[in-house]
């Protein structure tokens, strides 16, 4: 019987988010014991659930270690990150030997001393087992590929899609390459390609859900290529390794991997600016919402995303909405936990004097002063991701002028529209839906939505690198130089 150990340590860290995390958000969001994990996966957690389900069928003994996920925000504290980290190792520790070591990580969190959290982790997983043991982690395409985490493990598996509709598929082909190889059937070795550049990679339209498919394709048709990723990178990590990256997977076929790895990563390079969707700015996009004849037109506060790693607490595009005397509009969702426990203390149906919203950092507009009816108040929310189950906090849900507001103490993006039903609006009964995503909610929102409007509303996310003022990222990668492959791409 093969003995699997399995443990999650992972988010989302905007380096210049005011939002520090500490084991709190952890607790908010998931931190489970060995054995508690919920059945439900929480994005990187599904490494857990699916584990659990193959070891059933495989005859591993699995053995589970903590699981931990906070949602996106700034900085991890330092203690919060060192004492997570060796809880598993020491859970590791304690269940050696072992066979395998999977991981559910997501890639780019940095904690205060530390920029390669992922790597220091890996690397002390490496030391503990020694050189012959398993080592693979799923990631987040948007992560930082570093030298030394790509040391330490055998391989790693990316979801491939952007919204992430297919983090338990990751899931699925991180177990199946690991029992293959725990079998002798195949010997991963991981070859990579650094594409020097950042960028927006949404797979929900052209030309990135052409260029995945053809990934797919790919590793449908060369069984010794047991997979392939992209890693986006992630715009507001300020970090030495931050870029795009391919990552190419062979059944012990370096030279086919890294030929296969190169020519992936100069077509994407070759596709640098071409691939995020068009964006409006807010007086563009509330001008195309109202003008439209069939609702819902779904408007996205792309950059204030709490997704990624900003407050979610910004007002401009609500600001911008009720100068235009917009009704038969609800927002999803203004972060809020003060203004939050004021509705709760005054009960459903009260009318209040409220100021809510833009509270947490500048270029986040102003707060929102307005007599409001407590239209409905929810403990404990929850939207859907899939099979995934997001928190929201406590929510207020909040009415004036034909405008509807929900406000959450916990922070999260928009995922699905359960978490308008969750809040009891129909939002198919809305003319206009403003959520605040980048492109998760897309899967969810694309199926009602008349139109979509991406806007960019206010300065709380680095959307820019040719503009954003880093520290610590290299100055050699696209768009901060024109061209740093030469004559290539």
């Amino acid at each position: 019987m093969k003995r699997v150990f399995c443990a999650v340590l992972a988010t989302e860290t905007n380096t210049f988010s005011p939002i520090h995390v500490d084991r709190l958000a952890f607790e908010a969001s998931l931190l489970a014991q060995p054995g508690e994990h919920p059945r439900t996966p929480t994005l990187c957690s599904a490494v857990m659930t699916v584990g659990r389900e193959r070891a059933a069928e495989w005859g591993w003994d699995f053995l589970e270690g903590t699981a931990a996920w906070a949602d996106p925000a700034g900085p991890v504290n330092r203690h919060t990150y060192e004492s997570l980290r060796d809880e598993i190792l020491q859970q590791l520790t304690d269940a050696l030997p072992v066979d395998a070591v999977i991981l559910g990580l997501h890639g780019s969190m940095v904690a205060d001393g530390y920029h390669d959290t992922e790597g220091d982790l890996l690397a002390r997983v490496r030391a503990i087992v020694g050189p012959d043991v398993l080592v693979c982690a799923t990631l987040d395409p948007h992560s930082h590929l570093t030298r030394k985490r790509s040391q330490a493990a055998n391989f790693f598996v990316a979801f491939k899609e952007f919204p992430h509709t297919d983090f338990v598929d990751c899931a699925e082909s991180a177990m199946t390459i690991a029992q293959a190889t725990l079998k002798g059937l195949v010997r991963p070795v991981m070859s990579t390609f650094d594409c020097r550049m950042i960028d927006i990679f949404p797979t929900s339209q052209e030309p990135m859900r052409s260029f995945v498919d053809r990934l797919k394709a790919i590793e449908a048709a060369n069984p010794e290529i047991l997979s392939i990723s992209v890693i986006h990178g992630f715009l507001a990590g300020d970090v030495p390794e931050m870029g795009t990256h391919i990552i190419v997977v062979t059944d012990d076929d370096r030279a086919k991997g890294d030929a296969l790895a190169r020519d992936l990563g100069h077509e994407l390079f070759a596709l640098r600016g071409r691939t995020m969707m068009p964006i409006a700015d807010p007086a563009e996009a509330v001008r195309r919402a109202m003008s439209a004849t069939q609702g819902p037109v779904v408007v996205a506060d792309v950059w204030d995303n709490p997704g990624g790693g900003t407050p979610g607490d910004a007002t401009v595009l609500l600001a911008e909405f009720m100068a235009a005397g917009a009704t038969n509009i609800a927002f999803g969702t203004i972060w809020d936990p003060v203004a939050v426990a004021l509705c709760f203390a005054a009960g459903a149906g009260a009318e209040v004097a409220l100021r809510f919203g833009a509270k947490s950092m500048t270029g986040c507009g102003q707060p929102i002063d307005r007599r409001v009816t407590v239209e409905k108040l929810v403990r404990d929310g929850q939207q859907k991701f899939g099979s995934s189950l997001v928190p929201v906090g406590d929510v207020a849900v909040i009415s004036f002028d034909g405008i509807e507001v929900i406000l959450n103490s916990t922070r999260a993006q928009a995922f699905d529209v359960s978490l308008f039903e969750m809040a009891g609006i129909p939002p198919s009964e809305r003319d206009i839906l403003v959520v605040k995503s980048t492109n998760h909610f897309h899967a969810s929102f694309s199926k009602i939505a008349s139109e979509i409007i991406y806007c960019a509303a206010g300065e709380v996310y680095p959307s820019d690198a040719r503009k954003t003022k880093y520290r610590h990222v290299r100055p050699d990668i696209w768009p901060r130089i024109d061209n740093p492959h030469g004559d290539v791409g």
